[in-house]
């Protein structure tokens, strides 16, 4: 039997103690050390998630965006290829429809860039500052071993 320190003693009666009872028995064998755990680092504070996060939201800014200014042209299009009265009826003396949605593309583009800008502010920028400082930090912890 070998002596474990961190093991509770034997509940059975007829088992030997782990230590010597007698003084004419031989010392117990030295015990081999306890073998130590290997030294894994800490793991990085950024994770693939945060990139998979940061990943959807540039995604989705980049969709709005895009779907805004494309989804008004191409309604822009099919109105002028599917329906030429629409857009050739007038809305004031002079001012045609298809005018008047043709020039309404300027302020959509503009629609389209203050969306960009907005889901950037709100959601992409704070995520990807978030990540920065974790890699900031993963840097500094790596500098200090």
């Amino acid at each position: 039997m070998t002596y474990d320190p961190y093991q509770p003693p034997s509940p059975r009666p007829d088992a030997s103690p782990p230590y010597a009872s007698y003084p004419w028995q031989p010392p117990l064998p030295p015990q081999p050390p306890a073998p130590r755990r290997p030294v894994v680092p800490p793991a990085p504070l950024g994770h693939h998630s945060d990139l998979r996060i940061l990943r959807s939201a540039y995604r989705w800014q980049r969709r709005v965006a895009t779907l805004t200014a494309l989804g008004y042209f191409t309604l822009f299009l099919i109105l002028s290829a599917y329906a030429p009265s629409f857009m050739t009826g007038t809305v004031t003396d002079g001012l045609p429809r298809g005018l008047l949605l043709a020039l309404g593309q300027v302020p959509v583009t503009w629609l389209a860039i203050v969306l960009y800008e907005g889901t950037a502010r709100r959601r992409v920028d704070p995520l990807a500052a978030l990540i920065r400082k974790q890699a900031e930090l993963d840097a500094r912890r790596g500098a200090a071993r």
